[in-house]
C-alpha cells in the first residue's frame, strides 16, 4: 500500500521507538520478576512502586516530546505530528509494560495472551480501516477534522496511528486493574529495583541498538545508487517475513523467564535449562528451514517492488536463532545476579554490528545490515557462553547443538545451489528435506510420539491460579 521510501521512513521511526522503550522501562520488568518471586510477601508493594515510577517517567517523557516536537521535526525531517504519535506510543506502551509483566508473574497466561492478542488485532484492524477506507472518506470530506491528524493520501502516519490506537486499547483494558491497585511507593523497594534493573537497562540499550541500529544507519551509510528510504523500506519488508521465528522466540521468552526465576533453586534445574536450550535450537532450525526453503513463495506476500531484497531473509532467520540462544544464555547472569556482565556481552555485539555496517553498508547495503546482525549475535553467544561457564556453569550440549546447525545449514545450502527445472520439483524436494530434518532430530533425541504426548500432559504451572 505504500511506496518503498515511505515504508522506509516508518521503519526508521519504529527503530527509534524500540530504542526508547528500553530506556523508559528501566529494565523494570525483569527486576519485578526477580524480586516479586524472591519476596512474595512484598510483591504488591513492589508492583505498586514500579507502576508509580513508570507512570511518572512516561508522563514526563510525553511532556518533553510535546514541548520539543518542532525541534525534533526540524532535525529528523518527520512532521511534528508524527513525532507526537511516537511520543504517545512510547509513553503508553512503557507504562503498560509493567502491567503485562504482572500478568506473567502471576502465571496468568490466558489473560496475558488475550490482552496481547486484542492489542495486536486492534492494530491490524486500524491498519485495514485506515489504508482501505480512510483515503476515500477523507477525499469525500475535505473539511474533516481528521485531516489535521493524517493526510488523505496514505503515508506512514497511518501505521503510527494504528499502533497508537492499539496502545490506547491496551491501556483501557488495564484500567480496572489500576483502579484496584493500592498505590503505595517504597523508596527501599525502588532502590532495590533500580540497583538490579538499571544494569539490565544499560545492557539492554546496546542490545536493542544492536537489533535496530542498521535501520538508523541506512540514512547515513546506504549505497548512493538509490534513495536510502527505498533501500530501508525493502530491507525492513523482507526481514518481516521472519515473523514466525521472531514470534516463537518472543513467546518462548515470555513463557521461560518467569519459569526460570521461579524454579532457579530446585534440584536438577541446570540440566533442565540445558535440555531446554537444545530443544529450543532444534525447533528454531525447523522454523528456519520451513521459511528459508520456501523464501520465493513467502516473497509473494510482498509487493513486487519489495521482492528484490529477499536474499536477506535466510541470513536474518539464522540471526534470530542466535538471538534466541543469547536469551537462553542470559539466564546465567540474571539468576546469579551478575547482571553487569550483560553490558560487556551486548556492547561487544553492538561493536561488531557497528563496524560491519560502517565498513560494508556503503558497498553492500542490506546484505551488510543482515550479516551485521548475524555476526554480532554470534559474538554475543560466544562471549556469554564463555563467561557463563566460569560464573554459573550450565551443561549445554554444544556438540549436539552444532550438529543440528550443521545439518540444517547443509540442507539449506543444497536448496540454494541445486536448481531443478520445475519449481514444483524444487518445493517437493525441499519438503522432503524439511521432514527428514525433523525425523533426524527426533531419532537423535530418541523421542517417540508417545513420549511427546506424555510430555504434553506435564503441567507447566508452578502453582494453581485462576483468572
Amino acid at each position: 500500500m505504500l511506496p518503498t521510501g515511505n515504508y522506509g521512513l516508518a521503519s526508521e521511526l519504529l527503530a527509534y521507538i524500540a530504542l526508547f522503550q528500553v530506556v523508559l522501562t528501566f529494565g523494570m520488568e525483569t527486576g519485578f520478576f526477580r524480586f516479586a518471586s524472591k519476596h512474595k510477601e512484598n510483591s504488591n508493594l513492589i508492583f505498586s512502586t514500579a507502576l508509580i515510577s513508570l507512570g511518572l517517567s512516561s508522563l514526563s517523557f510525553l511532556l518533553l516530546v510535546i514541548l520539543f516536537s518542532g525541534q525534533l521535526s526540524a532535525i529528523t525531517g518527520h512532521p511534528s505530528i508524527y513525532i507526537l504519535y511516537v511520543g504517545a506510543i512510547l509513553a503508553i506502551d512503557c507504562f503498560t509494560a509493567i502491567l503485562f509483566a504482572q500478568l506473567r508473574q502471576e502465571n496468568r497466561p490466558w489473560r496475558f495472551a488475550a490482552y496481547r492478542s486484542l492489542k495486536i488485532f486492534t492494530e491490524v484492524a486500524f491498519n485495514f480501516i485506515l489504508f482501505f477506507f480512510m483515503p476515500a472518506y477523507l477525499s469525500a470530506h475535505p473539511h474533516s477534522f481528521l485531516l489535521r491528524f493524517m493526510p488523505a493520501r496514505p503515508d506512514y502516519s497511518y501505521i503510527l496511528v494504528a499502533i497508537l490506537m492499539s496502545c490506547i486499547v491496551a491501556l483501557v483494558l488495564f484500567i480496572p486493574k489500576i483502579l484496584r491497585t493500592a498505590l503505595r511507593f517504597s523508596k527501599s523497594q525502588m532502590k532495590l529495583l533500580l540497583n538490579y534493573s538499571l544494569p539490565l537497562m544499560i545492557a539492554g540499550l546496546p542490545g536493542v541498538a544492536n537489533d535496530f541500529i542498521s535501520r538508523i544507519f541506512f540514512r547515513f551509510f546506504a549505497p548512493t545508487s538509490s534513495p536510502w528510504q527505498d533501500q530501508l523500506g525493502i530491507f525492513n519488508a523482507n526481514i518481516k517475513l521472519a515473523v514466525f521465528m521472531v514470534l516463537f522466540v518472543q513467546m518462548f521468552r515470555y513463557a521461560a523467564e518467569p519459569f526460570f526465576f521461579a524454579s532457579a533453586h530446585k534440584e536438577g534445574m541446570k540440566k533442565l535449562y540445558a535440555d531446554v536450550m537444545k530443544y529450543f535450537v532444534a525447533f528454531c532450525l525447523f522454523i528456519f528451514l520451513g521459511i528459508a526453503l520456501y523464501k520465493d513463495l513467502f516473497a509473494l506476500i510482498l509487493g513486487r517492488e519489495y521482492r528484490s531484497g529477499i536474499n536477506v531473509l535466510p541470513v536474518m532467520l539464522v540471526a534470530n536463532v542466535l538471538l534466541g540462544i543469547t536469551f537462553n544464555l542470559s539466564m546465567w547472569y540474571k539468576l546469579s545476579e551478575h547482571t553487569r556482565f550483560a553490558v560487556y556481552i551486548t556492547v561487544s555485539g553492538l561493536v561488531v554490528n557497528l563496524v560491519i555496517n560502517v565498513i560494508f553498508m556503503p558497498a553492500y547495503g542490506d546484505m551488510a545490515a543482515a550479516w551485521g546482525y548475524l555476526l554480532s549475535y554470534l559474538t554475543m553467544v560466544i562471549i556469554s557462553n564463555a563467561l557463563g561457564r566460569k560464573y554459573y556453569p550450565i551443561p549445554y550440549d554444544w556438540k549436539v547443538i552444532i550438529l543440528y546447525f550443521s545439518v540444517a545449514l547443509a540442507i539449506f545450502a543444497f536448496s540454494w545451489f541445486v536448481h531443478f527445472p520445475r519449481i514444483w520439483i524444487s518445493f517437493a524436494v525441499n519438503t522432503i528435506m524439511l521432514l527428514l530434518f525433523g525425523l533426524f532430530v527426533l531419532r537423535h533425541e530418541k523421542v517417540s510420539l508417545n513420549k511427546i504426548l506424555s510430555m504434553a500432559r506435564i503441567p507447566v504451572r508452578t502453582h494453581q491460579k485462576t483468572d
